[in-house]
Parts: C-alpha cells; structure tokens; sequence
C-alpha cells in the first residue's frame, strides 16, 4: 500500500513536468534511457562514426552511470537518484526528443505522453530469453488493478521493438502486447562483438598479457543469472570437487550477475584454479577467452553460441525458477543443452567433452537470425532516416 502510494506521487511529479516540457518545441534530438551499456554504446558510436549532425543525451541509471559518463562526449544525467534538478533535467530532454530509446522497464513512461512525432524504440537488454517478462511473468498478476494498468500504460508507450529473431518477436507479442509492425528486424548491436574476428585477436592478446598463468589452461566461465529473491543468490556450485577433478588441466573464471555480491568470493583460496572475475575484466573478455560456459537461465547463451563453443545448462534450482520469475516454455525445448543439475553432472560433461554442436548451430540461427554484425549500422542508418528524410524507411528490415 505505501509503496503504490509512493509510486503515485512519484507519478504526478514527472506527469507535471512532462506536461510542462510538452510545450517546447521537439528537437533533432535522441535520448537514450539506459540501465545497460551495450547496446546504447554501440549506437552512439556508429552516430558518432557517421557525424549525427543532432543532439544525443544519455539518462543513466546508477547501474551504468559511470561507465557511459567514460565513454561519450555528449550530456549524460543520472535519472531515479530522488535528486530533483537531474529528475527535472530527464523529464526535459525526454518531452524535447525526436527519438527515446530505452533498454528496459521504466516506470515513468507511463506518464509520458509522447508527441505525434516522438517515437521511442525498446532496445531490449538481452539477445534472447529464457525467463518470463512483462505479462507474461506470473507475478506481474498478482500485483494491484493499478499496478496492472501501469505496466499497460509503460508498454502502449514503446512504438518500436528492436528484435534479432523471429522467435524474440513472438516473444515480446505476449510479453509487451506488440504487433507485428512494431518490429525492427535489425539485430543487437551489442551482437556486432561477436562478429569482430580481428579485433577479438587483440582483446585475447591483451587478457593473457594480463593474466598469463592461464594462457595453457582450458578455461570454464560459471556465469549465473539473478535470482529473483536476493538470498537465492549463492554460489551453488562445489569448488572442492570440482578442484580435484579438473585442476590439471582447466581453470574455472566465476562471473556473478552485477546485482550480486558474496563475500565468500573474495576469499578464494585456491587462485590457480578458481578466479573471481565478477568485477572484471568484460564480460565479453571473459566469453572470448573462455573454452566452456556454465549457466542457467542467463541471456549469455544467445551470444555465447555465435561463437561456436561448448555450453553447460546448469538449473540446479529449477523447480523453484519455474515458480518465479518463471520460463515462457518447457526448459528443455529452449536450451539446446547439455543439461546438469549436480556438480558431479557438471564435471562428468566436462571430461567426457561431446557436446551437441548440431543443436548448437540450430539454436544459433534460431535465435541470431538478424545478428550478423551490422545491427548497429541498420539501427542507425534508421535514425538517419527518422531525423533526416522522413517517412522513406518504413518496413524495418536494415539495410
């Protein structure tokens, strides 16, 4: 009750500043709303590459504040810090916009009434999913009438879904309530990474420099995802066993969600084995080098397969995940597996070292259908046709 009565105010706030703000006039302007980096970096790069002769601004949460403040040359401002003058500063620039791009749920949208001429994209965060979202996460139900119609009423407000898969539209029809024209079929152009085979080349050189104790080591990255309920997230795998089974010839790197923080992490004992790499180097380091991913419901997967190497499902706790968030289909119709729900499974898999790289390929094409590293180019070539000649690119297909 407290919460949605917070929420309420907190509402009218932006709904006041968004009706004052819709009054100036919209400018050649894009804004981002970002929680991640990724996608939002690769974008302003290639606007930045091409001369976008318009405004960019970035509205950062905490979550990646820092990072994009080190690696933009344009505004960038914090947005939910409960700090009045950025909060007044976000609602300006949102209602002042050409183009919004967001990268997840924000609750302000709900209130904000975008012009004819405003069109906000969703750049979802992730390449693909294996946990429930939007309608269809099953607590998103039991929540309040009017928490119900908030969700609505953020949803209606995104005009265009990037998507890199046929599959993922499907997905956000049921999870958003889209329609199929509202679809960008331009891939993630956080996915152009993957396709960058000469630079990968000196991001390896550049990780074994630093760490060259495991240039001859066959690397296994344990990346699980967050679980919904903070004490869920624990380290559920058995480093003993797996050190006496595998410390010859392998080295296992853990890389906890960033929401995640555990103590005991930071006192690994053994660091010719175990490495605690959660606070860096770059995910995206880490799944280069790498020889072998460990994972569970992660979004990793989706990428990780553009690689060709071999993945571990590990959903020890599965009966409970299915309960909440949730999985929009049977877990093993979605992973193309192996599956393990022990240590001992894990290890077994590991050494026996037949991995089903068939279902590998399929999953890959399934998944990356418009991924193919030009996502960032088809985005902004887009972006250029929005703010320079309008109404000539309207099919969403890239270029």
């Amino acid at each position: 009750m407290v919460r949605e009565l917070l929420i309420s105010i907190y509402l009218i706030f932006y709904r006041v500043l968004f009706t004052i703000f819709r009054l100036f006039p919209i400018k050649d302007k894009i804004v981002f709303v970002a929680s991640f980096t990724d996608n939002n970096l690769y974008i302003y790069r290639e606007l930045e590459r091409k001369q976008f002769p318009g405004e960019v601004v970035f509205l950062c949460k905490k979550s990646c504040l820092a990072s994009i403040e080190k690696s933009v040359s344009v505004p960038v401002y914090a947005i939910e810090t409960g700090k009045l003058l950025d909060e007044i500063k976000a609602a300006y620039h949102l209602m002042t916009a050409k183009t919004v791009i967001v990268d997840n749920y924000y609750g302000f949208l709900a209130v904000a009434n975008f012009r004819r001429d405003v069109e906000c994209i969703q750049i979802w965060h992730a390449v693909g999913a294996v946990k429930n979202f939007g309608y269809l996460d099953p607590m998103a139900a039991t929540r309040s009438k009017r928490a119900q119609q908030r969700f609505s009423a953020v949803y209606r407000r995104f005009h265009k879904i990037v998507v890199g898969s046929d599959i993922f539209a499907e997905i956000f029809m049921k999870a958003f309530g889209a329609n199929e024209d509202q679809f960008l079929r331009f891939g993630y152009p956080r996915t152009d990474f993957f396709f960058q085979t000469d630079l990968h080349e000196d991001r390896k050189a550049k990780f074994f420099k630093k760490y060259p104790m495991y240039k001859n080591k066959k690397i296994i990255l344990y990346a699980p995802t967050f679980r919904p309920n903070m004490e869920d997230n624990q380290l559920v795998l058995d480093i003993e066993e797996m050190y006496k089974q595998l410390k010859d010839e392998y080295v296992l790197f853990i890389r906890m969600h960033p929401s995640v923080e555990l103590p005991e992490l930071e006192n690994l004992q053994d660091k010719d084995f175990v490495v605690n790499f959660s606070k860096g180097p770059s995910i995206n380091d880490l799944l280069l080098v790498s020889d072998y991913l460990i994972t569970d419901y992660s979004s990793i997967p989706f990428e990780y397969v553009i690689l060709n190497k071999p993945i571990i499902f590990y959903p020890y706790d599965l009966e409970e995940y299915e309960k909440n968030p949730g999985l929009w289909d049977i877990y093993e119709n979605i992973v193309p597996g192996p599956i393990a729900y022990k240590t001992k499974e894990v290890i077994s898999i590991i050494l026996l070292n037949d991995f089903p790289f068939d279902a590998y390929r399929s999953f890959k094409v399934e998944w990356n259908e418009y991924n193919n590293g030009r996502s960032s180019q088809n985005m902004v070539n887009y972006l250029f046709e929005r703010h320079l000649i309008e109404g000539t690119f309207i099919k969403g297909k890239g270029f």
